[in-house]
């Protein structure tokens, strides 16, 4: 079981062991340092506090222990959401519960029509994952796959509202 968090800035040297190490292998970047795991949570901290608030950057936290990232993004009135997990953390389904939690912001507080995803098509584990979340693929660009889930409950625009879920 996990649960979604905001940030904290005591968070940094886990959010720098999350980028670490293989799990930033597809991300195109290499590990994070210690200065851009602050900047990262720093920057986490501004987008809690936008109002209205377009980023959702949220750590995946299972037995205390803040094991990867997750984050939504708004963009003209659709989602497209992200996710990472520290490598000692994969294969346990706190990616699967993440996306899950990241769809029912999504979906249920935010009314959402429709949110994206995409994983590199050398990281399978991650589309079994959005294919588990109900995510259909629709496309495909060099080096990547396109998904997307539909808001199965559609009830209109409430971005803004400040009702996150978020603990």
């Amino acid at each position: 079981m996990i649960r979604l968090r905001e940030l904290a800035p005591g968070d940094a040297p886990a959010i720098r062991e999350v980028y670490g190490g293989e799990s930033v292998r597809f991300l195109g970047r290499g590990p994070m340092n210690e200065r851009e795991a602050r900047e990262f949570v720093a920057d986490a901290s501004r987008h809690a506090r936008a109002d209205p608030r377009a980023r959702y950057i949220l750590g995946i936290v299972a037995r205390d222990d803040l094991v990867g990232v997750a984050k939504l993004a708004v963009i003209d009135g659709h989602g497209r959401i992200s996710y990472i997990l520290r490598r000692d953390a994969w294969g346990h389904g706190h990616a699967t519960a993440a996306v899950r939690a990241l769809l029912g912001l999504a979906f249920d507080v935010l009314g959402l029509p429709l949110v994206h995803a995409k994983h590199h098509v050398d990281n399978p584990a991650s589309g079994h994952v959005l294919a588990a979340t109900g995510f259909t693929p629709f496309d495909a660009e060099t080096g990547f796959r396109h998904y997307r889930a539909r808001n199965p409950r559609p009830r209109g625009d409430l971005c803004g509202t400040g009702r996150t879920g978020v603990t």
